[in-house]
Formats: C-alpha cells, sequence, structure tokens
C-alpha cells in the first residue's frame, strides 16, 4: 500500500538570513533543510511545525504565514504534501538539537543557492518555500482549520 506522506516546512528569516539546519542522513556529507518534519498522529500542521521547529533549532518561533501544500513525488516512487509556512524567531531556547541535526546556520539566499547547486540540499523545496516568502505568495494563518 502507498502512503502519502504529510510533513510541514518554515522558511524563518532574520534580516537578509534564512534559517538552516545541517542533517546526517547517513551518507558521506551532511545535508542542509529548513527546519521541517513529519506531522505526528494527533497533530495538525500548525502544531506539527512548531514542534518540529523547536526540536531542530531550540528556536520558538512566530508562524506569519501559510505558504500552500507542496506536492513532491521522489525518484523512488514516494509522496509527500509538504505544507510550508513563514515564521520570524521569538526566543532561543538553549536546549539540545534533534540526534540527525548536527548544527544551524543562519544563511544567505545566495549561500543556500549554492549548496543546492552543489547537491547539498535535502530538498529541491528549500529554495522554492523561499522564493515563495520573498515574492510574497503566501496566505494567513486561518486558512488552515486544526
Amino acid at each position: 500500500m502507498k502512503t502519502i506522506h504529510s510533513t510541514a516546512a518554515c522558511v524563518i528569516q532574520q534580516d537578509e538570513r534564512f534559517l538552516i539546519v545541517e542533517e546526517a542522513r547517513g551518507g558521506s556529507t551532511t545535508v542542509f533543510n529548513q527546519p521541517a518534519g513529519h506531522i505526528e498522529p494527533g497533530e495538525g500542521p500548525i502544531a506539527g511545525i512548531l514542534r518540529e521547529v523547536e526540536e531542530e533549532t531550540a528556536w520558538q518561533v512566530t508562524l506569519t504565514d501559510y505558504l500552500g501544500i507542496y506536492i513532491f513525488h521522489t525518484p523512488h516512487g514516494q509522496t509527500f504534501h509538504s505544507h510550508g509556512f513563514i515564521a520570524t524567531p521569538t526566543t532561543f531556547l538553549d536546549t539540545s538539537l534533534d540526534r540527525d541535526i548536527t548544527a544551524t546556520h543562519w544563511l544567505t539566499l545566495a549561500e543556500i543557492q549554492a549548496l543546492n547547486n552543489a547537491g547539498r540540499l535535502r530538498s529541491p523545496l528549500v529554495v522554492t518555500r523561499i522564493q515563495d516568502a520573498l515574492a510574497g505568495r503566501c496566505y494567513p494563518l486561518t486558512v488552515i482549520r486544526e
């Protein structure tokens, strides 16, 4: 039986930089991603992304906008429905990060695009979400009813 994976990801910007996580995924090099993850049973996308951001970055954020749902099909036949959000950082908690996260970084869009060109982004949606956020292609959070 095929499963659709429900995930959420967040564009978090401070000045001209974006909060990015560096992850160990079992390969020879780490990969870079926005704070993101699976929505757990009993959660909606808003609760899921707030939890994931805190677990992966030690930041509490304020969600400001909804980017929409991004449908992604992997070459291996998996399908992801990824909810995109925009947030601003509010409080750094200085707590430990998920064990797969090796570091967090505040990177410019040019630095993120360079990682993309080097094949170091976990998902092609990282740049797309940032570009959508910068272009103002977003919706009020009230479109989600949890």
